[in-house]
């Protein structure tokens, strides 16, 4: 739980996007919007992420997923949405949130977010990642 509240303290102080502790310890974090920050820390960080917690300004499926995927036990979100609960609850996942949404929006805040609609029909977390990393 301290990993938790590391990653959620950095988060708002330094007003990033994404945060990612293990062992108190920072191995991540961006001011990048969207998912690509993710997609790339689970790139670059790999099984080094496994039992890390995660502290994310915006968490839908996508983000759940790729949580799921990388073996994360714990995530704090200023905004989750509904389907993301959901993943994150089937798959053992602690998780905090301050508001939660009924669905991501795109960044015109008109429609769906275009990589939540790519995952729409896919609750595989392994097949999530491959399909979001062919984004970038």
């Amino acid at each position: 739980m301290k990993d938790l509240i590391l990653a959620e303290q950095t988060l708002k102080q330094k007003n990033l996007t994404l945060v990612i502790v293990k062992e108190g310890k920072i191995l991540f974090e961006t001011e990048t919007h969207g998912i690509r920050g993710l997609v790339k820390a689970v790139e670059e960080l790999g099984k080094s992420m496994e039992g890390s917690s995660v502290a994310d300004r915006i968490v839908g499926k996508a983000a759940a997923l790729l949580c799921v995927y990388a073996q994360i036990v714990a995530i704090f979100a200023p905004i989750i949405d509904e389907k993301a609960i959901r993943t994150l609850r089937e798959n053992n996942v602690l998780y905090r949130y301050e508001k939660k949404i009924s669905h991501i929006l795109d960044s015109t805040q008109k429609g769906m977010c275009p990589f939540e609609k790519l995952l729409v029909n896919i609750s595989d977390p392994k097949e999530a990642y491959e399909t979001l990393k062919n984004c970038f």
